[in-house]
């Protein structure tokens, strides 16, 4: 097992890491963080943090805990943390997480959803009933 620097992994090691020469067709389900350096078509189900590395090239939905992107991804993701970027990586599908980073030069395609809704930053709520508008000799009502 190698040590890694990221904070969610299970005491810090990285518990599965799928080689850039290895392909995979079909759904990997891993208990503790993954790292994916290879081809992977299918389904990913990770207990913790799935990284995909420069090299890889990944064809599948992504859950995990948390998700950093730094080569290509073609799926959704769905995290319960957060997805991060990277500035090389290609990503094309749709996104839900609670955070989501994304560095100058990586491209994204596709939606982005954010769970628990839109974040409290302490702004008044959305008024959706039309306010009665009156200037000079036009009015304009509901």
């Amino acid at each position: 097992m190698k040590k890694t620097n990221t904070t969610n992994g299970v005491n810090g090691l990285m518990n599965t890491i799928i080689g850039k020469d290895t392909v995979i067709t079909g759904t990997l389900d891993v208990k503790g963080a993954l790292r994916l350096d290879g081809n992977v078509k299918g389904k990913v189900i990770c207990s913790d943090c799935v990284t995909v590395g420069a090299t890889g090239m990944v064809e599948a939905d992504i859950q995990a805990d948390t998700a950093i992107v730094a080569g290509h991804v073609m799926g959704n993701v769905c995290t319960t943390e957060k997805i991060e970027l990277q500035a090389k990586c290609e990503m094309d599908g749709d996104l839900k997480t609670k955070s989501l980073v994304i560095e100058q030069g990586a491209v994204f395609c596709g939606a982005c959803s954010m769970k628990n809704g839109a974040p409290d930053l302490g702004f008044l709520a959305h008024d959706d009933k039309p306010k009665k508008v009156e200037s000079g000799k036009d009015k304009v009502k509901d």
